[in-house]
Parts: structure tokens; sequence; C-alpha cells
């Protein structure tokens, strides 16, 4: 059976590579002809398109799996709305008629700030960010699509794994970190979120999850553990300048609840909080 994988970057091409192993046929779209020479060379079958640019997604094939993976990239010229709404309408107007599951990663940034509150899939949606609110705009546009009928939607957590833990050269360099310590993280390791998206296929849409792992930490007690297991003095914080991005990210304060994901799923995590996480990431090297 063929996949599709929109947005093969660090988490879709462990995706990718897992669909892979499994015997399937895995289309990856890139815009970059040198990422598509890896892609081939790993395996994939390559396609190089830009899905804010529909003459370019003319011929995407007929799989059953879609994913759909799209990151922002701050330094391109196009805005946050264009690529997760824009552009996620642009390839569900491309997609064959054969076409079946789609599976969307978007994020728990779409309930903006909770104080601290628990959140799951019925918590109302108030984004206060620009990128919860066109995550939320996505999520509309599919739910509204004929495609959205059998569509899963993955609200993920903050995505960490190895080559990228929050704020390890911050801790390292001994300057203080921006942020509130005493705003909740929620985190899901990058194999795991992989693990929600193979098992998404299983069950019969439309359907919502929260992808975390469940066990959300404060600010300072997470820094508190990578300082403790690189080797590190106490971490200090500072507040984050008013208007900055950070400040905004700290002002959406909640906790993520993993239940429903858990029930329907029976998800088993490789890393079920930060601790196994991190300390799985830092002794790998």
């Amino acid at each position: 059976m063929a996949k599709l994988v929109i947005g093969c970057g660090y988490l879709g091409r462990r995706v990718a590579d897992r669909w892979r192993a499994a015997g399937h046929e895995v289309f990856a779209v890139t815009r970059s002809p040198t990422r598509a020479a890896e892609f081939a060379h790993a395996g994939l079958q390559p396609i190089v398109a830009d899905c804010l640019r529909l003459e370019t997604l003319a011929d995407l094939p007929a799989a059953d799996t879609v994913l759909y993976s799209v990151g922002y990239d701050r330094e391109q010229a196009h805005g946050i709305e264009e690529v997760y709404l824009h552009g996620l309408v642009n390839v569900l107007g491309a997609l064959p008629e054969a076409t079946g599951r789609v599976i969307h990663t978007s994020s728990t940034g779409v309930y903006g700030d909770c104080a601290g509150d628990w959140v799951d899939e019925q918590t109302p949606c108030f984004p206060d960010r620009p990128g919860g609110r066109a995550c939320l705009a996505a999520e509309e546009a599919l739910r509204a699509h004929p495609r959205g009928a059998n569509a899963v939607i993955l609200r993920l957590a903050g995505i960490y794994g190895p080559g990228r833990v929050p704020r390890a050269e911050t801790l390292a360099s001994g300057r203080p970190i921006p942020a509130a310590p005493k705003a909740w993280l929620n985190l899901i390791h990058v194999d795991d979120a992989a693990t929600v998206i193979l098992a998404a296929e299983t069950i019969a849409g439309p359907r919502v999850f929260v992808v975390s792992d469940g066990n959300p930490v404060s600010r300072r007690e997470y820094y508190r553990e990578l300082a403790r297991l690189m080797g590190l003095v106490e971490p200090r914080f500072i507040e984050p300048a008013p208007a900055s991005r950070l400040a905004r990210r700290a002002a959406g304060d909640k906790r993520a609840s993993n239940a429903r994901l858990v029930d329907e799923l029976g998800i088993r995590f490789a890393h079920p909080s930060y601790r196994e996480g991190l300390a799985s990431i830092l002794a790998s090297g």
C-alpha cells in the first residue's frame, strides 16, 4: 500500500522510514532537489513540489494514507497562515480521488492560555498566538472538506528528541533561560509521536487526539533535570521580553491530557515522561 508524506522533516521522516521498513511504497514531498536526492537514496519516492504552488501538486499519487506534517520555517517568505492553512487546502484539492485517510498534525497551541488547567479534545479552543490560530483554521478547513469525514487530527505537544532538546545550548553556556519557570511544559518524544501517527491509521475517523506523554512538567523542573543530566549547575531564569515570541509562548499555560489517546489507540510510550526521554537522548550522545 502506498503512503504519502507531505512535510518529511523531523517527525515526518521517522514516519516515512517506519512505513518503508514495513514494506510500503512511500512518497515524500519536498521543495528541495537536494532533499529529494537524499530521500531517493533512503529508498523513498521523492516528489519535488511546494504546497503553496498549486501547479507543482498536479501529479500527487493516490495513497491509502496521507500524512500532512508541514512545519513552519520562520526564515521563509511565507506567513504562518499561508503554510498551515492555505498549504493544506491546496493539498486537499490536489489529492487524487482514490486517496484514503488524511492524518493532519496540528498543535496544542489551538487552546491558548488556560491558566494551568488541564485540556483535552473537548476543551474549547481560543488560540492567542498566530501559530495556534493558523492551526485551528487548518483543522476547521479539513473538517469542512469531504476528506475530513475520515481524517485524523493530532494536536501535538512540544516535540523533542535526538538533536532537539529545548534550551540545552543555553544551559551549557551558563546563560539564564528566558522563560516563566512555573509555566507548564507539555511534551512528546518524536519517536512516540511517530508511533501515534502509525496507530492513527487503524481507527475510524473523523477523530481528534491530543498527543502528549500525559506528564506535564513545570519549566523549572524540566530544566533542573536537564541540567542534572548534563552535569551543570542549577538553571537560572529571566523574564522574556514582553512582546517576544517566547513571552507569548510562556503565556499559553496549560496541561495536556492524553487520556483519549491511551484509551482508544492503546499507546504504550517508549518515553512516558521527560525524565526517560532526556535520559535516553543524553545517554546516546
